[in-house]
């Protein structure tokens, strides 16, 4: 993962002088090899914790920041995904942890950089999965059981998206043509027209298979364990949700896997991650990197403060940030 913090913390010393409120050059560099820091920063986030003391939730991971980079970081909760856009615009924040859509709009609007993309269970990006209740329908061949690594519990695809008692991966685009046999009056199970994977992702696919989005019968639903059950109980012949929600249900519904098969899934949606302002050094960005892409290693309550507050397993420098611009242009279609 790169420098161990200790080194991390001697570099972000040697580098730095504070002077007043902001660090200075080293001896023998000029103002154009060396830009002088800031005293502080913030840092932008919505939290997935509820009913806890946020700003005391934050602190272990601005502390960790603070100590190491020589200079205040302070962090700010914000209302939701688009305020963190706003705070970075405004210079209210420099930094931001926020969802795809929003690094998209930060990227697009305020010239932001996108330095680390968040990994959830080993993965930077998901599928959207299409489920029936109605194999002979949409499914070449018969369902086959594979496992569902994060909670160890079988469940049913077709269309050879997964393999027959291995591990089930989640990896899109595949078997998307088996969208195409869904028909007018087909009752679909549809999320918030702002779910990427409950709406958006799911939609743009159905109309490249040639489905007339318009003519379906849709089912609303409010998330992706009622997208699941729309499906289970009867309700919808097809419903959409992340990969895989089916295990969000398995508890109530032990039959799920039966009831329930996957026979499509979408290309694959962006996890966020963390995006800075144009208007930090250069230094002060790579250190903050790595020091963030370091965090989750960094003690084991560093990494249940990473879990806890934002949901995710960690941090890493491979943005791939191709998927994050066709995430934009997935939202631009619904835009209006």
């Amino acid at each position: 993962m790169g420098k161990s913090l200790l080194t991390t913390g001697i570099a972000a010393t040697a580098v730095l002088t504070l002077v007043g409120c902001s660090s200075s050059p080293s001896e023998g560099d000029t103002a154009d090899e060396a830009t002088e820091w800031p005293s502080s920063i913030t840092l932008s986030l919505v939290p997935s914790v509820e009913g806890e003391d946020l700003a005391q939730a934050l602190d272990p991971l601005t502390a960790y920041l603070s100590e190491n980079l020589d200079i205040e970081v302070e962090g700010v909760v914000a209302s939701d995904y688009a305020a963190t856009v706003e705070a970075l615009g405004t210079d209210q924040a420099q930094v931001i942890i926020t969802d795809a859509g929003s690094l998209y709009n930060a990227i697009e609007r305020y010239d932001a950089e996108l330095i680390l993309r968040d990994v959830r269970f080993g993965a930077t990006s998901y599928a959207a999965v299409a489920y029936t209740n109605n194999p002979d329908k949409y499914c070449e061949g018969e369902p086959v059981m594979s496992t569902y690594a994060a909670s160890g519990i079988e469940l049913s695809s077709c269309n050879g998206i997964e393999e027959a008692g291995a591990e089930s991966t989640g990896s899109g685009p595949a078997a998307v043509e088996a969208l195409g046999e869904i028909n007018d009056g087909t009752k679909v199970a549809l999320q918030a027209a702002t779910s990427p994977a409950g709406y958006q992702y799911p939609v743009v696919a159905m109309r490249e298979q040639g489905v007339d989005t318009d003519a379906i019968t849709q089912v609303p639903v409010e998330g992706n364990n009622n997208a699941v059950l729309a499906v289970y109980n009867g309700d919808a012949e097809v419903s959409f949700g992340y990969w895989d929600a089916r295990t969000t249900v398995a508890e109530e519904a032990p039959d799920i896997a039966e009831k329930v098969v996957a026979f499509a899934y979408t290309e694959m949606i962006p996890n966020g991650g963390v995006a800075v302002t144009s208007s930090l050094p250069d230094d002060l960005v790579a250190e903050l990197t790595q020091l963030l892409d370091d965090y989750a290693d960094s003690s084991e309550e560093a990494a249940s403060v990473m879990f806890d507050l934002v949901g995710l397993s960690d941090w890493t420098s491979e943005t791939a940030e191709d998927e994050i611009t066709r995430y934009g242009e997935i939202l631009a279609e619904f835009s209006n």
